[in-house]
């Protein structure tokens, strides 16, 4: 198991390789496999991306994100301006049905509510709006409609796992309650765990996601 020092010195490395993040200005801390990211970012999807590239880090078991957003260096916009461009953009990105889901922004972070039926159309409406200039923050609200039965779900999960190259079908378990899933197991990395979430939300009828799998770095060795 690594050590707390080890741990941090691997994920300072890796946000320094990742190319579309400046780290010069990020601190990581490790404690227990819990890492926290501090310091400043120009942008909401720069922020974003650091934390990304931590969680892929083998033996982060947790990230705690206090990187700030300093729109210093980019210049600020009016809460009007970024309205206006999210709803722009939610109405370019032909996977999102824009004219169900209304858009508010208060000190530039940016709300989104409504109804969709996938799960892809509410990730979309997301990535459609966090890397728009001015955007300090999102918060998503977007419900989604239910269309599958909870056995129809459950099926198409466990079959999804199966043809995953990145999670073990033998050590993640799927119980499912209407739209919900609850997932338990355990994995290896945070990345997996995250990865057996997404296909878990790319089911049709999902609504909620319950990820109870445990990150054991030694799991499968």
């Amino acid at each position: 198991m690594k050590g707390d020092l080890d741990l941090q010195s691997d994920v300072l490395d890796e946000l320094q390789w990742e190319p579309s993040v400046n780290a010069a200005n990020i601190g990581v801390t490790a404690r227990h496999g819990v890492v926290t990211l501090t310091g400043s970012v120009p942008t909401f999807s720069e922020r974003l991306m650091a934390e990304k590239v931590a969680k892929r880090v083998h033996g982060v078991k947790a990230i705690a994100n206090d990187i700030e957003v300093n729109l210093a260096l980019t210049g600020e916009r009016t809460d009007t301006h970024i309205a206006e461009a999210a709803v722009e953009a939610l109405k370019w990105n032909r996977a999102v049905p824009s004219e169900r889901i209304k858009v508010s922004v208060s000190k530039g972070r940016v709300t989104l509510e409504g109804e969709v039926e996938w799960q892809f159309q509410k990730e979309a409406a997301e990535e459609a709006v966090r890397h728009l200039h001015g955007v300090r923050g999102l918060v998503d609200l977007i419900a989604l409609k239910p269309t599958a039965s909870a056995a129809q779900i459950k099926s198409r999960i466990e079959l999804a796992f199966r043809r995953s190259a990145v999670v073990d079908a033998q050590r993640v378990r799927v119980e499912t309650h209407g739209g919900k899933a609850i997932l338990r197991g355990d994995v290896r990395s945070l990345s997996e765990r995250q990865e057996a979430e997404r296909t878990a939300w790319a089911a049709p009828g999902i609504t909620q996601v319950e990820n109870h799998i445990t990150v054991l770095p030694a799991a499968g060795r």
